[in-house]
């Protein structure tokens, strides 16, 4: 097995327990997006718009 392999066995269980844990990584990028709207109160509409995109990788995210 070369390295190659071996990232992408580690990609795969990186995947894997992302998406056995999606509720907690969508309430964490939720609480994230508010912490930098409270930061920096600029661009409300476009961290939504990233924290929306970003929820929406999440919920791609395959579960074998």
């Amino acid at each position: 097995m070369g390295w190659l392999d071996d990232a992408k066995d580690l990609a795969d269980k990186a995947e894997d327990a992302a998406a056995d844990h999606k509720d907690s990584i969508k309430d964490g990028l939720d609480k994230a997006g508010d912490v930098a709207k409270d930061k920096t109160g600029l661009a409300a509409d476009q961290i939504d718009k990233g924290v929306d995109a970003a929820k929406g990788a999440v919920d791609k995210l395959k579960k074998d």
